[in-house]
């Protein structure tokens, strides 16, 4: 299966919704892990034995070091949970990525802001 067949954006898809619903759920227990985490995206390896998975949180670094903490004291957790609800031949082994793109965007935005109403 090559990287960008079908049958791999499908998986990244599901993987990517699944993932997403447990962190927004109340499965997940940890309180390390911030309420502002948002899942970027998922890349799972074309084998199915790995998984990246982007993963962004709204705070200051001291909340995106623990929610990273957190997401790692529960990968096990987070993978045995993905394996109940896709219906994969293997369960990837998730490896998570902090990307930090929403915040950049947020603070871009609020810099065009100010310049706009330093303008006016």
């Amino acid at each position: 299966m090559r990287k960008n067949s079908i049958k791999n954006i499908r998986i990244n898809e599901e993987v990517y919704r699944e993932l997403a619903n447990l962190l927004r759920g109340d499965e997940i227990k940890d309180p390390r892990i911030s309420q502002f985490t948002s899942v970027v995206a998922v890349e799972v390896a074309p084998d199915l034995k790995t998984c990246k998975a982007y993963i962004s949180v709204l705070g200051d670094a001291e909340a995106v070091k623990s929610t990273y903490q957190g997401l790692k004291s529960a990968e096990g957790f987070i993978r045995s949970q993905l394996a109940k609800r896709i219906n994969l031949r293997n369960t990837p082994a998730i490896t998570f990525i902090m990307d930090q793109s929403i915040e950049y965007g947020v603070n871009m935005t609020k810099l065009i802001e100010d310049v706009n109403k330093s303008n006016d």
